[in-house]
């Protein structure tokens, strides 16, 4: 199948070199994080005490203010009034059944196949299944020339998707698929509004903020402020939470990390797989469809992408900071940068192997 395009496709090695200097060093800062979370575990060995004195619901202040910074930057950029623009019923269609129904399934599958002896990695694995990507996707995304209009509504569209499903979802595969299936659970034990509070508070809270902000921010100063001055200035902001939540979290767990690290590594196995399984089987089924290049392209980083930071919130909030769970969540970003990082190079051969290329004008890489 031939699909003629009118975009022309960035040499393939300046694709690390377009990515901003945190997000391409994004492993190297959380690994620090991880190393400066075990050596102060070390040095305060009361932390968990101190971390826990003030809590908001079951999650105790510090972490509770670092998983909010993580979510509102990123919360701040979906443009939600794209969300009934741009967007094909087909497209639509399809990116629903990868993200809410193929992924997830597809997580629990690995997580159980993989990790059948390490219950609390095997559930915090399954919850980042449910966290759909809703962030780096965008830069993934732009990276390989995939159609941005359309990757922004559907960021914005799980974006309001997860307060709606996620709590179904997530008690759906922790509790009752299990028990469906015959499978020993009896180490899971959360309920329904557990993991709702758990969203209410660290996505709708952020979700809330991030659309005033934009609504309130256009209608002051304008849309091209907003995207060129404000988003800028805020985007920090999310790494900084994220990396404060590593470093607290790797200080609460140093001992259990360093007493089994072998553990922690096989939590990187069913993710690879993840990643490699959906960005390759939504790219394949786009071909066959018919889609063009940067619809196809959109749909499949959209579709491997997870929310990390969401995931992080919920396993922190309904287990602990301290469980393994928390841990499997943190562990994500560690992994899909440098995989998606790759799967951007996957997507510029495939462009070049599948779709024929006609040299124009630059129509930006964003529509189809």
């Amino acid at each position: 199948m031939t699909t003629e395009l009118t975009t022309d496709i960035p040499p393939t090695d300046a694709v690390v070199a377009r990515l901003s200097m945190l997000n391409r060093f994004l492993p190297v800062w959380i690994g620090a994080a991880m190393v400066a979370g075990l050596a102060l575990g070390r040095v305060f060995t009361e932390l968990d005490d101190v971390v826990d004195r003030v809590k908001i619901d079951t999650v105790s202040l510090p972490i509770a203010i670092g998983l909010l910074a993580m979510m509102y930057p990123v919360l701040a950029k979906v443009k939600y009034r794209s969300i009934s623009t741009v967007i094909d019923r087909r497209s639509l269609v399809m990116s629903l059944l990868l993200n809410w129904l193929i992924g997830p399934a597809l997580m629990f599958t690995l997580a159980w196949l993989l990790l059948p002896d390490l219950p609390e990695y095997r559930t915090g694995l399954i919850i980042v299944g449910l966290a759909r990507c809703i962030a780096m996707v965008l830069i993934w995304n732009d990276l390989a020339c995939g159609n941005r209009e359309l990757a922004a509504v559907l960021v914005a569209i799980n974006s309001v998707f997860q307060i709606a499903a996620y709590s179904v979802l997530g008690y759906f595969y922790l509790e009752l698929l299990p028990g469906w299936l015959g499978l020993d659970s009896d180490s899971i034990d959360v309920t329904i509004w557990e993991i709702t509070k758990s969203v209410l508070i660290f996505l709708g809270i952020p979700l809330v903020a991030g659309f005033l902000t934009r609504t309130l921010g256009e209608r002051a100063k304008g849309t091209q402020w907003y995207e060129e001055r404000f988003l800028p200035r805020i985007a920090p902001v999310a790494l900084w939470g994220l990396l404060f939540t590593i470093v607290i979290m790797f200080a609460l767990q140093g001992e259990q990390i360093t007493n089994a690290p072998f553990d922690v590594a096989r939590i990187a196995v069913p993710l690879v797989v993840y990643f490699a399984i959906m960005w390759t089987g939504s790219f394949a089924a786009g071909l066959k469809l018919g889609f063009p290049y940067e619809r196809n392209t959109s749909i499949a980083f959209t579709a491997a992408g997870n929310n990390f930071e969401l995931a992080i919130a919920v396993a922190i909030g309904v287990f602990g900071v301290s469980s393994g769970q928390a841990l499997a969540g943190v562990v994500g970003p560690l992994i899909e940068v440098p995989a998606l990082v790759g799967l951007v190079y996957v997507a510029l051969w495939a462009r070049r192997r599948f779709y024929a290329i006609e040299p124009a004008s630059n129509s930006g890489g964003a529509r189809s």
